[in-house]
């Protein structure tokens, strides 16, 4: 009997600008790629487009990598949400904590909440902090709460309770009896049971703002790609053809890993950074391949630049913002700044040069794409010479570089400038390179890490452009360029494994014995948990399970994770002198959250990290003039299938392929390593 072909594995990371897809052929097992425009009006329309490409009658597994969770936060256009929280306490999202985003400026505005002060509702109950039920809520407050969230009409309903994640009974009564709106209902024991009140709440907030949009965002995909595989399967049926079929949906989550698309439109807020921690993931997996350990992840999109900063492993941090909003679910440590291809160049009201964070997006795009009408950083690297009309996407796409000049040039001159081209271009570049530079600054020395000591990893379809400039002027040694690093938060995701992030608040206080005993029983329930939910989404294997702790000395207001060991205390100790300088050898010390990790190894395709195999030797190598340092020189251009295994050039080089451009500023080495990344030597 012939055996059953596996289902084709897909990854898509929806972009501003491109939409990308990676996934392995399955009869040459070699990685494939492809870049389709965004739709930014329902970004599904790009995805279905792309799936019709790839698979025309093929089983398939999607794994996704979002941006309509960040979007939606951005621009405010989230579910009409109402809050029920204990009485007297409406107002704590709104209050927030005392620290000034600016200290000394006494009329700032205030992020306003997700909430209206109309959709605040309170409940008279009351749970101690150690779980004691004070006062419960009765039959006909239950029944008057209900009748008051009803009357507002929500399109969705965050439930955060007073010390709720102590004990949990006041709570789910609240739930209960909200069931009957029919909307979705975000229960704070289950999405975060952990202490601060306005971290919680905001994060439970936050996933009731996207829980409609991202369900009905993932529910039309879904229908989409139903559609299209039952229609290709009634134009296939016949003798000899084969029925099309659909496909399982996976989303990237903000942690690092994937997770099953009922989960994703349950908990929404888990997805915030969806496409950028792809990223972080696939970065860290291909320097390891040229055998670095210590990076900073550069990706540059075509709207925004996200950089991370990875130290051997990847690790995730509990107290992001987004849109200023607190998130307290895990996330990879991802800074963002809005600075991409497709950022637009401005002069302000004092007649200074300002790039971003404003960008053409896919539609209308930047002008060389033949509908934008200001100029962006990608027209600015292509009136340099950086880009090469004919070479972008493979050749299947021609930039307009006389529509870019005509248009750049009518555009100076209504804002009055007498630059030309080439100057206004160059200050493009320097400007949109300041802004990123500051953004490797925040994730390095600003937290006492020295840029020196790491690789620049330079991906996304404008990184490779950048990232010598950037690695100059902070002393970085070397950049990778990782093969198809147009695509690689999309191959980060192909690559992730299933995890599903636990955690609760405990609050003990231990002397020089850490409660053994007590934290296996604790974890043991929090195993459990994940074990069921990995059953119930019908995965095979067994997870890894990874406990880590959170402690503090007492009295102090914020904790150190470490993985849980029996020399928790003395490692804690080490952490903290090391972190901060000092121990405190006779105060005690709080064990405050536990969280638990279960990772399941996805089952990666049989690939190498990088499978960019070029010839030895080139059929062509073409010159072309690009400008550095504002002169125009002579460069040769290479293209990248074509450069063999360990071959060495010299700068100045542009290296083209499919989904990116690598600039080889003048005098710099690069080399291509056996796994078939760029290394460039600064």
């Amino acid at each position: 009997m012939a055996r059953r072909s596996e289902p084709l594995r897909i990854a898509i990371d929806t972009g501003g600008t491109f939409t990308d897809c990676v996934w392995i052929d399955p009869s040459t097992h070699r990685l494939r790629m492809l870049k389709v425009f965004s739709t930014p009006a329902d970004p599904s329309q790009a995805i279905v487009e792309a799936i019709a490409k790839i698979a025309a009658d093929a089983e398939f597994i999607l794994l996704h990598g979002t941006t309509v969770g960040t979007n939606t936060l951005l621009e405010r256009k989230g579910a009409w949400t109402a809050l029920v929280t204990t009485a007297g306490f409406e107002d704590a999202i709104e209050i927030g904590r005392q620290a000034r985003p600016r200290l000394y400026d006494f009329f700032f505005d205030r992020i306003e909440p997700l909430v209206a002060k109309d959709l605040r509702f309170g409940i008279e109950e009351r749970t101690a902090a150690t779980g004691e039920i004070l006062t419960e809520p009765t039959a006909v407050e239950l029944q008057k709460l209900a009748e008051q969230v009803a009357a507002a009409k929500p399109e969705s309903v965050a439930i955060s309770l007073l010390f709720s994640f102590a004990n949990a009974k006041n709570e789910q009564a609240v739930a209960e009896s909200l069931r009957m709106l029919t909307v979705p209902l975000s229960i704070s024991h289950q999405i975060l049971p952990e202490f601060r009140e306005y971290e919680r709440t905001s994060t439970v907030v936050i996933n009731a703002y996207l829980q409609p949009v991202m369900r009905r965002y993932l529910e039309n995909m879904e229908r989409a790609l139903r559609m299209r595989a039952s229609g290709v399967g009634r134009q296939a049926s016949g003798p000899g053809k084969r029925r099309s079929g659909s496909g399982r949906i996976f989303v990237m989550q903000s942690s690092g890993g994937i997770t099953a698309l009922a989960t994703a439109a349950r908990e929404p807020v888990r997805t915030v950074l969806s496409g950028p921690a792809g990223g972080v993931v696939g970065a860290a997996a291909t320097a390891r391949g040229s055998g670095f350990e210590n990076i900073i992840a550069f990706d540059m999109g075509g709207t925004s630049t996200d950089v991370s900063l990875v130290e051997g492993t990847i690790t995730t941090a509990n107290d992001a913002q987004i849109a200023g909003l607190p998130i307290s679910v895990p996330m990879l440590d991802i800074h963002t700044v809005g600075a991409g291809g497709g950022s637009l160049a401005r002069f302000d009201a004092a007649g200074v040069l300002r790039v971003g964070p404003e960008s053409a997006g896919a539609d209308p795009g930047p002008i060389c794409y033949g509908r934008g009408v200001q100029p962006t950083v990608t027209d600015a690297n292509l009136l340099l010479g950086r880009l090469q009309p004919t070479k972008f996407l493979g050749g299947e796409f021609t930039l307009d570089l006389e529509r870019t000049r005509r248009v750049t040039q009518e555009w100076l001159k209504k804002q009055g400038s007498n630059l030309s081209l080439e100057k206004f271009a160059a200050g493009v570049v320097r400007v949109v390179n300041a802004t990123m530079e500051k953004a490797i600054r925040v994730v390095s020395i600003e937290r006492g890490r020295d840029p020196r000591r790491f690789t620049l990893v330079a991906f996304g379809g404008a990184g490779g452009l950048h990232a010598c400039a950037l690695a100059e002027a902070l002393s970085i040694p070397h950049v990778i360029v990782p093969a198809f690093p147009g695509a690689l938060s999309a191959l980060g995701i192909l690559w992730s494994d299933v995890v599903k992030d636990y955690s609760r608040t405990v609050l003990w206080r231990v002397s020089r014995e850490i409660p053994l005993a007590k934290l296996n029983q604790e974890f043991s329930t929090l195993e459990k948990t994940a074990t069921r939910d990995f059953e119930g989404e019908c995965w095979n294997g067994i997870p890894r399970l990874i406990r880590t702790v959170d402690l503090r000395y007492r009295g102090q207001g914020y904790e150190l994770n470490l993985p849980l060991t029996r020399n928790l205390l003395r490692e804690f100790e080490q952490e903290h002198q090391r972190r901060y300088g000092y121990v405190h050898a006779k105060r005690e010390i709080e064990i405050v959250t536990l969280r638990l990790r279960a990772a399941l190894k996805s089952s990666r395709p049989h690939a190498a990290v990088a499978t960019v195999r070029g010839k030895m030797g080139r059929t062509s190598t073409s010159e072309a003039e690009v400008f550095f340092d504002g002169r125009r020189v002579k460069t040769k251009i290479y293209a990248r299938e074509e450069l063999g295994t360990r071959e060495t050039l010299r700068g100045p080089a542009i290296v083209t392929e499919y989904s990116a451009t690598t600039v080889v500023p003048p005098g710099k080495k690069l080399r291509i390593d056996d796994v078939g990344n760029l290394i460039i030597a600064v």
